[in-house]
């Protein structure tokens, strides 16, 4: 399990601090298969592939309920045999490390 993935997000206030590009670029090396994608606001992106939907049900539920765990929530698009999950923080409009830790565990659920 990597550092991030045995961390835990703390509350997000809107004046939390964005990471900055250089800490993006050391954390997404911690976070395999994440891309950081820029639609005006910048994030992380991964699709998980599974062999029918039940399976991609079971994962989003899975992501779901870390989700709630961690108070923080990804965009999940489930489709049949692909979850895609799209991980930011909303109220700072951008990257937070708890993105960064919920990829990391959501890529755990997928190993388990």
């Amino acid at each position: 399990m990597s550092d991030l993935a045995s961390s835990s997000c703390e509350a997000c206030r809107i004046d939390a601090p964005m990471v900055s590009d250089d800490e993006a670029f050391i954390l997404i090396k911690e976070i395999e298969g994440w891309d950081l994608i820029d639609d005006g606001v910048k994030k992380l992106k991964k699709e998980f592939s599974f062999s029918n939907y039940s399976d991609s049900v079971y994962f989003s539920n899975k992501v779901s309920d870390m989700a709630e765990q961690e108070d923080h929530h990804p965009q999940i698009i489930l489709e049949w045999g692909k979850v895609t999950v799209i991980w930011w923080s909303h109220k700072i409009k951008g990257l937070h490390k708890n993105d960064f830790i919920c990829a990391a565990k959501t890529n755990n659920i997928n190993k388990s």
